[in-house]
């Protein structure tokens, strides 16, 4: 008699999936490799010639949910995105998109003009635009000699 059988063999792994997922969904940890404690949202930082442009899809989020803050090189990024409210917790099957509210900070590139920021919220698509400052010159600083 086969002790593996290919037809039924997988579903067990699939429910031990779900339930380590479920008790697992409260737990914040950010080791490389879990599914859990991802950063949210996910962000692209493309350098283009005037600008660098920070890119993040937040599915699920009005625009008057989200906050963005600048402050000492540091952008902050916070928001909240609703879940269907309708569907009970106990009929997830599996959940992998995050809800509720989130923050995300990122370092910002020296070399850009804080007071010239701005950002859209088009089709769940933000978009940050990044000014570049001019390119400062190295200025060179004479060195005296300090016992004359």
């Amino acid at each position: 008699m086969p002790v593996f059988r290919w037809g039924q063999s997988w579903e067990a792994f699939r429910d031990l999936e779900r339930e380590v997922d479920r008790v697992l969904q409260s737990v914040n940890l950010t080791f490389p490799g879990l599914r859990i404690g991802r950063h949210y949202p996910a962000v692209n930082l493309y350098e283009l010639e005037h600008e660098f442009l920070l890119t993040a899809e937040l599915p699920g989020t009005r625009a008057e949910d989200l906050e963005l803050t600048i402050s000492g090189g540091v952008l902050n990024l916070k928001g909240r995105r609703s879940d269907h409210d309708e569907i009970p917790d106990e009929r997830f099957r599996r959940r992998e998109r995050p809800r509720g509210t989130w923050q995300r900070s990122l370092t910002i590139p020296e070399r850009i003009q804080e007071e010239l920021l701005t950002a859209e919220f088009t089709n769940g698509v933000l978009k940050i635009h990044l000014p570049k400052a001019e390119d400062v010159t190295p200025r060179q600083i004479p060195v005296s000699n300090g016992n004359s």
